[in-house]
C-alpha cells in the first residue's frame, strides 16, 4: 500500500473519531424508509428527542414513516433546532405528511425539483441534507437503493454514517 493512501485512511479515521468524541452539539442528518413499523417509528421519535435534549441539530426529509418520527421528536425537544429540507414544493408532500410540515419554523422547499420524479428529487434532497451535516444516521431496508446511495455518498464525503437495517 502506497504512503500517499495510508496517509488518506489516516486522515480519515482521525477525522471520524474527532466527530464521534466531540461533546458539543453535532448537525445530524436522519433519513429513513416511509414504510417503518409504528414500533420503530416510536424508537425513531425518542433517539430524535434525546439527541435534540443534548443540543444537536437535525436535519431530514419530510416524508411519513422514519421522517415524520424524526420531526415528532425534535419538535417536542427544541423546534427551533430542527430543520427539514423538503425534496419538492410543500404542494408536492402527501396530505397526511403536509399537516406537520406546515408547523415546522425551518422548512425548506424544492419547487424546481416538482417536475422530477419523487425519486429523482429525493436522492438530490438527500444530497443537500448530507451537505449540511456531520453526521448521518439512515434507517433503510437492503433494497432502499436512494438510501443506500445516500450513505455511500456521505462516506465518500467522510461524514460518519450510522446505518440500520429494518430487514
Amino acid at each position: 500500500m502506497s504512503q500517499s493512501t495510508d496517509l488518506i485512511k489516516l486522515d480519515t479515521l482521525a477525522q471520524e473519531l474527532a466527530t464521534i468524541q466531540q461533546t458539543g452539539s453535532k448537525k445530524i442528518a436522519l433519513l429513513g424508509s416511509r414504510h417503518v413499523p409504528i414500533t420503530h417509528q416510536n424508537l425513531i421519535e425518542m433517539m430524535t428527542y434525546a439527541l435534540v435534549l443534548l443540543g444537536n441539530r437535525i436535519i431530514t426529509s419530510g416524508a411519513t414513516g422514519t421522517n415524520s418520527a424524526a420531526i415528532k421528536g425534535a419538535t417536542r425537544a427544541d423546534a427551533n433546532l430542527l430543520t427539514v429540507i423538503l425534496p419538492q414544493s410543500l404542494e408536492r408532500q402527501p396530505l397526511e405528511s403536509r399537516q406537520q410540515l406546515e408547523q415546522v419554523m425551518h422548512l425548506v422547499e424544492n419547487p424546481s425539483n416538482d417536475n422530477l420524479s419523487l425519486a429523482e428529487a429525493s436522492y438530490l434532497c438527500n444530497k443537500e441534507i448530507v451537505s449540511r451535516c456531520q453526521q448521518l444516521i439512515c434507517f433503510a431496508f437492503h433494497d432502499s437503493r436512494t438510501l443506500l446511495q445516500t450513505c455511500q455518498d456521505a462516506e465518500e464525503q467522510r461524514k460518519v454514517v450510522t446505518l440500520f437495517y429494518f430487514d
